[in-house]
């Protein structure tokens, strides 16, 4: 029978992960850990920065609002994934799927340009140092943070009010594990040319422009490093920027992983595998990168957790 149109849309149905029920309860446990791990790790780079006044500084001020945005990235999906496994219902309602797409466009985007911030930052503090303060002074830094968040909001919500003008059909399943938008529209029956034309248009947007903006960031930065004549100079000073380094490579290498896992292969499981590596991954191990490659943090976790003065 084909699939009849439909304007008003009940529910829709997401992957489930697995049919084994002896599996079931492993994948709750391995995702409800690593949503753990994400909001235990952030929450204690956020607390450290507040609690540590050495930290007040514009690097710490994005690094802290990145691991709140990391918490949410992570809020919007895991949950609703292990509520699904509990209760065996992979049904989602059609106003909670596009809510949950509206969010991950809103964070995924606003990952992308405070790190394109966090690469200017460091620009400036290499290439400017003895202007450092007086450019990036908190009003700045305020203003780049509220502009980065306006820009995200208006990019989650003009895809979202653009799918709402799309009929579906009966046949309404996603093949992944949280309503991801290219796979919403692809279920539509009526024509998605302008969604997809803007979907494209927004990738270039939000990946393309802050890449960019990093990219050039990080010539600048090694230019200015080559000035300097002593190695042990110029790795003291370059290695301010290894945790920021380290994070745009996960974050840019598993969405560009996703992107090529997607165009080469048909297989579910790979995609839903691709995905959680871009959704989950990046945000769970952010925290450990910049604990484990950044001594100023690693003494304010230290003070932060067993009351020890910073190194």
């Amino acid at each position: 029978m084909e699939p009849t149109n439909q304007t008003s849309v009940a529910e829709f149905l997401l992957l489930e992960l697995t049919e084994d029920p002896a599996l079931q309860p492993l994948i709750f446990s391995l995702f409800l850990s690593m949503y753990l791990v994400t909001i235990l790790g952030n929450l204690l780079i956020i607390l450290a920065v507040r609690s540590d006044s050495h930290l007040h500084t514009p690097m710490y001020f994005f690094l802290s609002n990145l691991s709140f945005n990391d918490i949410c990235m992570g809020t919007t999906t895991i949950p609703k994934m292990l509520v699904s496994i509990q209760t065996q219902d992979q049904r989602i309602t059609y106003t909670g799927c596009l809510s949950q797409a509206c969010f991950v466009l809103i964070f995924g985007g606003l990952e992308n340009l405070l790190l394109a911030v966090m690469a200017y930052d460091r620009y400036v503090a290499i290439c400017h140092p003895l202007r450092y303060t007086a450019i990036m002074n908190p009003r700045l830094c305020v203003l780049l943070l509220l502009l980065c968040l306006l820009l995200s909001i208006v990019h989650g919500l003009l895809h979202t009010l653009m799918v709402l003008q799309l009929s579906f059909c009966t046949d309404l399943e996603i093949p992944d594990f949280f309503c991801e938008l290219s796979q919403v529209i692809k279920l539509a029956c009526s024509d998605t040319f302008i969604n997809n034309i803007l979907v494209y248009l927004a990738s270039i947007i939000f990946f393309g422009v802050p890449l960019s903006g990093i990219i050039l960031s990080y010539s600048q930065i090694v230019s200015s490093l080559l000035r300097i004549p002593s190695v042990g100079g110029r790795y003291k000073t370059f290695s301010t920027c290894g945790s920021h380094l380290s994070v745009v490579s996960l974050f840019y290498g598993t969405g560009f992983g996703v992107y090529l896992s997607s165009a080469v292969t048909d297989s579910t499981i790979k995609n839903v595998v691709a995905s959680m590596m871009y959704i989950v991954v990046p945000q769970m191990m952010n925290p450990f990168i910049y604990s484990l490659r950044n001594r100023e943090m690693k003494g304010a976790l230290r003070h932060l957790i067993s009351g020890m003065p910073p190194l």
